[in-house]
């Protein structure tokens, strides 16, 4: 059976500091040009649902960098779209491709997927995850402060597909999550029981922010949620991240947002645009920690 990376709880704790350690590794050969093509000849097919901007681009690069080459396919030019069951795409793909990313609405449709599948498959986003995203945020963290384990992050805001994998990451490396979301939009009841300790919910933004060293949030209004964007301004209102937010965190606390962003929403142009702001470094890391997760997949 191949290996899927279709949640964090997919890799152990030792797998998930191990594909962080490489992708240091990898970032910093990037730098200096020293990039290895070790695998030619392979190919990722790349399969949205849901339209994207950094998961695209940052898994064509890295099958570019690693000698392979990548196929993007939309359901406006591929059978997916005309109603062939996604199993018997996933069939199909898997006597042409080597590994396969999906990016989809239901993460139901993923799971079918990974099942007829005969290579190994990639979240690129889910309703429920986002796995991908925590491989580069904690990379960026890492990066920037050193080991993330003990310390304290705030989730601010929608308990969404990011908030989720955040709840898993904090079980695997043994930080604390602090979640201020409002009743109706929070995370996966079953994820915070099995997280433990490690992440809990709280009262208001507030009180999750103060002593934080990173903050974390989301759009209000995800993509297929536009019919709803009003109502959720008004109840998301009390959770945008301002420089009075931060100001409850430490000194040298860092945000991050896994983007796009809507200023003046959920964050202040002043947080995102300023000194404390790690987003896009976090952004340009989903390259180098999705390269890791590729070698790990492709053996």
């Amino acid at each position: 059976m191949p290996r899927h990376f279709l949640t964090l709880s997919d890799l152990s704790a030792s797998e998930y500091r191990a594909l962080l350690r490489r992708a240091a590794e990898l970032k910093s050969d990037w730098k200096s040009r020293r990039m290895r093509a070790s695998y030619p000849g392979r190919t990722l097919a790349m399969i949205f649902e849901k339209s994207s901007t950094r998961t695209r681009v940052s898994f064509e690069t890295a099958m570019v960098h690693l000698g392979g080459h990548a196929i993007f396919l939309s359901p406006g030019d591929s059978q997916i779209g005309r109603g062939e069951p996604i199993e018997d795409t996933a069939r199909v793909l898997s006597h042409m491709v080597d590994c396969i990313m999906v990016r989809t609405h239901g993460h139901d449709r993923i799971m079918r997927f990974a099942a007829a599948a005969e290579v190994p498959v990639i979240n690129g986003l889910s309703d429920l995850h986002h796995p991908c995203q925590l491989l580069a945020d904690i990379q960026t963290y890492q990066e920037a402060r050193g080991d993330i384990a003990g310390r304290r992050v705030a989730w601010i805001g929608d308990g969404n597909n990011v908030c989720n994998s955040y709840i898993e990451a904090a079980q695997l490396l043994g930080f604390e999550l602090r979640i201020a979301a409002p009743p109706g939009y929070l995370p996966e009841p079953a994820l915070l029981s099995a997280a433990g300790s490690h992440a809990v919910m709280m009262g208001d933004a507030r009180a999750a922010a103060s002593g934080a060293d990173l903050i974390v949030t989301d759009v209000w209004a995800s993509m297929g949620q536009e019919t709803e964007a009003a109502v959720r301004r008004t109840v998301f209102a009390p959770y945008q991240v301002t420089r009075e937010l931060m100001q409850l965190a430490r000194p040298d606390a860092l945000f991050m947002h896994c983007l796009p962003a809507h200023r003046g929403e959920e964050v202040s142009a002043e947080v995102i645009d300023g000194a404390q702001s790690v987003v896009w470094a976090e952004a340009g890391n989903r390259l180098h920690s999705q390269k890791a997760l590729l070698e790990m997949l492709l053996g």
